[in-house]
Parts: structure tokens; sequence; C-alpha cells
């Protein structure tokens, strides 16, 4: 699952924890909730062709930072370098992400540090993918 989400002007915080409220922002804290919530259920409309579980799930998104004037910029890796759907993946986080409504523009970041590895799914996707 997601390392983090946070708004604009926070330090980092785990998925789920609110960073805004550790710091100011020119967004509501009830908008930057809401916001947060529904990217991530956009995100986990996102599935990697080839593998049965929404890319959420499977700890592809490593960042998702809302900024104050709405722009929504992620960092997200892929299982391997060589991914056949390195080029359609990060456009379909583009594309899920901007249809939330609120959201400005969205940037998305492929980043291989730290790679992907299996541990980073959540039980979810274990389960999905029978890998208990």
């Amino acid at each position: 699952m997601s390392d983090e989400i946070k708004s604009d002007h926070t330090p980092a915080a785990p998925a789920g924890e609110s960073a805004a409220s550790q710091q100011a922002s020119a967004l509501p804290q009830e908008e930057i909730t809401r916001l947060a919530d529904d990217i991530v259920q956009a995100l986990k409309t996102v599935y990697d062709p080839e593998i049965p579980a929404d890319i959420y799930e499977l700890g592809l998104i490593y960042k998702v930072d809302i900024k104050d004037d709405r722009t929504v910029d992620v960092d997200m890796t892929l299982t391997t370098p060589n991914c056949p759907a390195a080029a359609e993946l990060p456009q379909m986080v583009e594309n899920a992400v901007a249809s939330v409504q609120g959201v400005g523009p969205v940037n998305v970041q492929v980043v291989w540090d730290p790679p992907w590895d299996p541990s980073r799914m959540s039980d979810e996707a274990r389960l999905v993918l029978n890998m208990w």
C-alpha cells in the first residue's frame, strides 16, 4: 500500500494518518481527507493488466502529495523495470487521479528507489495472488 499521502507544507505521514493536521494548509482538513480518500479509491480501480490485483494494494504507489492549489503529485513504481505495462500504467494512474472531483493537475513520476518487492503488497493483494 502507499507509503504516504500528504498535503502541501507538511512532513510526510503514513497513509491514513493526517499529515495536514501537523501544519496548516490552505485547504480545509475535511477537503484534504475527502481528496485523499477519493484518490485512494480511484487508484484502486487501476490494475496491472498481467496481475489480478490493483496497483494500490500491490504497493506500487509510493507517495501522493496534494498541494494547496489541488495539484497532485504521485510517485509510483513498477514491479520491474521491464514491466510490459510500463508505458500505460502511469497514464492510467494519472487519468484515475484526475477523475477525482476537486483535483487539479496530476503529475505522475515513476521511481525505482526503493525497488519494489512483494513485501510491499497488502494482505488483500497476497490473498488474491495466493502468496501466503
